[in-house]
């Protein structure tokens, strides 16, 4: 990223300049963005909704409306993850409108050329960062930045009400609730709380017809066990020391059980370690400052964590919530910038220009805060448990699911996935099949009763529009409209 991550974050930051202080569609139009000389193929919107006690919380949202059919096509919620990390991740790399190209000339705007992969070519789709705290949202009253699963979720759903209040002309098109990462949990949570404002007959009714998550985080034991048998079938650890871990963990790795377990584990970490967190195939960028940290909080020292773990395990812990690691039950420790005082650290993402040129003090003042990809501003409790029985409630209740996995994903393993979805004991209706783009093999799916569905996409990492962007657009526009994979 770099160079080029100054740039396109810069032309965001255009983008807010239309968008500050309007509240309603009619003003809320964007026209024309730097940097793209065409035409829009849809209109696009973007703007402040404030929610909370006294509107005192102000979520920043971009609305792209459908390249197809705006009045049927289904309006889709996306949430990235974290927790604390926007959703111009989504937009910008993964399937918003835009493809961007460095400009030749240093310190220019990018060049935007049109998205063919774009998902509002067949939905219309809203990108929200949340929770308040996060990417361009903001509170006038910062201990709404101490936040957690069931508080984000209540937000997220005054949000949508304001929203749908505000776009009326979209309120009967079906609705999807999408994300990944932590939005493994940001999605059912939010779900759930749809579901019940319409059991409450709370206006306006969103017609909520299901949700999506890709590399989501769900379950600790599922997720947290899933790394070890992932790693051992890419060929990244021995068939010795499986065993041998095995053996001493009992299967039971995220939490070690014993001292023999957490050498054997360290083993794991540290054949690891050198690889790209989110995409075992990709190269990472390591931060200069990765290693720098000195002095541990005693509640970590307590846990055992020592600062050779931690350097180890900084890689490891990034964009979703590390179930693997010894942590305490709730609380979510924001590992890659533990000592105050360094750069939000992304592992194997160097966006450290960017963060430092978004915190100019000017910048500041325009946006109301700073822009971080993932932001270390709010204090975030995980306060759901596990989403095993949000995921059965939703599914028993008629809501369609879809749950995929980049197979190459090292932070949150389609194994751990594959088995969470075979736990909830539904009927397989169609057995594990690859799935086809162009006649290629795009991935493998499952498919269950209660209309839940398991999907891998071949060579993706964890955010899977941003490395297969065809196959990704192929199998959402099939979900859906309800069509055959």
């Amino acid at each position: 990223m770099g160079k080029d991550m100054v740039l396109v974050i810069l032309w965001v930051w255009i983008i807010i300049q239309f968008a500050l202080n309007r509240a309603a569609p009619q003003t809320a139009l964007v026209t024309e963005l730097p940097g793209f000389n065409g035409t829009f193929p849809s209109k696009h919107y973007a703007g402040y909704i404030r929610i909370g006690d006294g509107d005192l919380d102000n979520l920043f949202y971009y609305f792209i409306v459908s390249e197809r059919n705006p009045s049927k096509d289904p309006v889709v919620l996306w949430l990235n993850g974290g927790p604390g990390c926007s959703s111009f991740d989504g937009f910008i790399y993964e399937h918003g409108p835009f493809n961007f190209q460095a400009n030749k000339e240093e310190g220019k705007l990018p060049t935007l050329h049109l998205n063919p992969y774009s998902w509002s070519k067949v939905s219309n789709i809203i990108y929200l960062d949340s929770p308040t705290g996060v990417g361009f949202s903001y509170s006038k009253n910062t201990t709404e930045y101490i936040t957690g699963d069931l508080k984000t979720a209540n937000h997220t759903h005054q949000f949508l009400l304001k929203w749908f209040e505000q776009y009326p002309e979209f309120q009967l098109n079906p609705f999807y609730v999408t994300g990944e990462s932590y939005a493994g949990v940001y999605v059912p949570t939010l779900a759930a709380e749809i579901v019940k404002g319409i059991h409450a007959s709370v206006k306006p009714v969103i017609n909520l017809k299901g949700y999506m998550i890709g590399n989501g985080v769900t379950d600790e034991k599922f997720d947290g066990n899933a790394l070890v048998p992932f790693v051992h079938g890419m060929g990244l650890i021995s068939d010795t020391l499986y065993e041998e871990v095995k053996a001493a963990c009992g299967g039971y790795y995220y939490r070690p059980i014993n001292s023999d377990c957490s050498d054997k584990m360290m083993e794991v970490y540290g054949l690891i370690d050198d690889l790209n967190i989110y995409d075992i195939l990709e190269p990472c960028y390591h931060s200069p400052s990765e290693n720098t940290n000195t002095k541990l909080p005693s509640s970590f020292r307590e846990l055992g964590v020592t600062n050779k773990s931690l350097a180890v395990r900084k890689r490891i812990f990034g964009r979703a919530w590390p179930f693997f690691a010894p942590i305490r039950p709730g609380i979510v420790p924001m590992w890659p910038h533990i000592a105050k005082g360094q750069n939000t650290y992304v592992p194997c993402t160097d966006d450290e220009f960017a963060t430092s040129w978004l915190n100019n003090e000017r910048v500041r003042k325009a946006i109301h805060d700073s822009w971080e990809l993932c932001s270390d501003n709010i204090v975030y409790d995980h306060n759901a448990g596990s989403m095993l029985s949000y995921h059965k409630n939703l599914t028993m209740q008629g809501y369609r699911a879809l749950i995929y996995s980049g197979d190459h994903d090292m932070c949150v393993p389609f194994t751990g996935s594959e088995a969470w979805t075979k736990s909830m004991g539904y009927k397989i209706v169609e057995e594990w099949r690859p799935w086809l783009v162009n006649q290629q093999v795009a991935g493998y799916l499952e498919a269950y009763d209660r209309n839940l569905t398991f999907l891998t996409i071949k060579g993706a990492g964890h955010t899977v529009p941003e490395y297969k962007p065809r196959e990704a657009l192929a199998f959402y526009s099939c979900w859906l409209d309800e069509t055959k994979f």
